[in-house]
């Protein structure tokens, strides 16, 4: 069940936030757990007992490490937990993927599994691991109640597609939290601007990006279009789905962390992965970056870390080579950024956002092909290499139909749109701005849900994952 579909948002939402609002307390945990297991089953039935098992998994070794006195024991239990969660994940997620690699460099030919991916557990896993490790360092105090454990594990909110949430961020809101009207006003705003974009914005170019794919005679112009195209869709898929997210958790009584901050303002690629989902780039940094000695080693040593976590980055984002080209070349990129690029780019902004916004395009083409060639072709079609026109009537046609959702979501990619929105609220215009605020969210839900019973493409790229 996705945020952006009619049952979701007539049907399920509806009924349990009502159960919700309306229990007490020491209940509304219940509620939360069960209304998320059935959230859970609605996409993957089978995957339940395997989610539960998880969680079990969780639960029974924060509960051993806590207890135990020896550090030797401690680390044991803490190695075979993780070990056994990434496995849990390996088998699911890279299985196929390694049996494919291996038919390729051997010629043999052994079945694939074809296993279907259980939802969000790439999340999900990584969410225990953190509270797992969190126990073992001592940082946070093992959850006793089962159900807590469980709840921070399978809230609906953020199951499929995040934000990471860290046990130690939201232990306190489990046991207990506030609900109040600023709260949840503050999250249906959130949760309507997140739809907003993912409806509007997201489908409209992945719209864009399918037609160009499906062309037989691509141009340069073209190919500029679909590049930006696919560097904002995934921008506002993902961001807009953190929205929901966040917006939900705020109308729930949680608080849960920022997972972009308006990236493609950045002037290097450095700054561009504090912006982008920030939540997984700061559990790879404490979780396994850190861990092996970051930037605190001899430069050989260093860039091992750097090449290690990015190849980790990018097959978590998927079981492909070219995930792992992606993560390959933003580690190439960071380190040669560190070793004296970043001291260059600081001395012109222009020059520094112009470089990262190329930069991170690039890496979006190789990210969007899973065919690899068929991303450097397109990479090349750029600059005109390849058998490939510079522009087109057809090219011509496209660019017109979608010139202004393309500038639209290239000035919403921006602070300004929030700059404006604070300046108006600030001045002689706070009232009135303050009362269109619900009729402009009333207006993303209609016109959003209108494109849904339109029948309208509707993905979600990181479902996948």
């Amino acid at each position: 069940m996705l945020f952006s579909s009619i049952s979701f948002l007539f049907y399920y939402l509806p009924i349990v936030l009502i159960l919700y609002l309306a229990v007490p307390q020491k209940a509304k945990n219940y509620v939360l757990l069960v209304s998320s297991i059935f959230f859970y089953a609605w996409g993957e039935p089978r995957y339940i007992v395997l989610m539960v098992v998880t969680i079990l998994l969780g639960y029974g070794s924060g509960l051993i490490i806590e207890r135990l006195k020896n550090l030797n024991g401690k680390k044991a239990v803490l190695i075979v937990s993780v070990c056994l969660c990434l496995g849990i994940l390996g088998f699911f997620k890279y299985t196929d993927f390694l049996v494919d690699t291996f038919n390729s460099v051997t010629r043999m030919n052994i079945p694939l599994l074809r296993l279907t991916l259980p939802i969000g557990i790439s999340f999900y896993t990584f969410q225990l691991i953190s509270y797992i490790i969190d126990v073992y360092r001592g940082t946070t105090e093992a959850q006793k109640n089962p159900v807590k454990l469980a709840v921070y594990i399978s809230m609906f909110p953020q199951l499929i597609a995040g934000p990471i949430v860290r046990y130690i961020d939201i232990k306190e809101q489990l046991l207990v939290r506030k609900i109040s009207w600023e709260k949840f006003s503050y999250g249906v705003t959130r949760f309507c601007m997140g739809f907003g974009k993912k409806i509007l914005l997201a489908n409209t170019l992945g719209e864009l990006t399918n037609v160009y794919k499906n062309q037989d005679t691509p141009t340069v112009v073209f190919t500029w279009m679909y590049a930006i195209a696919t560097m904002l869709q995934i921008y506002f898929d993902f961001s807009g789905y953190s929205d929901m997210a966040i917006g939900l958790g705020s109308i729930l009584g949680f608080d849960f962390p920022e997972n972009f901050k308006h990236p493609f303002m950045s002037k290097n690629a450095t700054e561009f992965w504090r912006r982008w989902h920030i939540t997984l780039g700061s559990w790879f940094r404490d979780y396994l970056y850190f861990p092996m000695g970051g930037s605190r080693v001899k430069r050989a040593r260093h860039f091992l870390n750097l090449f290690v976590v990015w190849m980790a980055t990018g097959l978590w984002h998927g079981a492909n080579w070219n995930f792992v080209l992606w993560g390959l070349f933003f580690a190439a990129i960071l380190i040669i950024e560190k070793y004296g690029l970043l001291k260059v780019l600081a001395k012109s902004d222009i020059v520094g956002h112009i470089y990262c916004l190329l930069v991170v395009m690039i890496s979006f083409i190789i990210f969007d092909n899973t065919i690899i060639t068929e991303g450097f072709t397109r990479i090349g079609y750029l600059i005109g290499i390849g058998d490939v026109r510079f522009c087109s009537g057809n090219t011509l046609f496209y660019l017109k139909d979608y010139a202004v959702v393309l500038i639209i979501a290239a000035i919403g990619s921006t602070e300004f749109p929030m700059w404006l929105v604070g300046k108006l609220k600030a001045g002689k215009a706070g009232c009135v701005i303050n009362i269109l605020e619900p009729v402009f969210n009333l207006a993303l839900l209609i016109i959003g849900t209108a494109f849904l019973i339109n029948g309208s493409f509707n993905p979600f790229l990181y479902f996948r994952f």
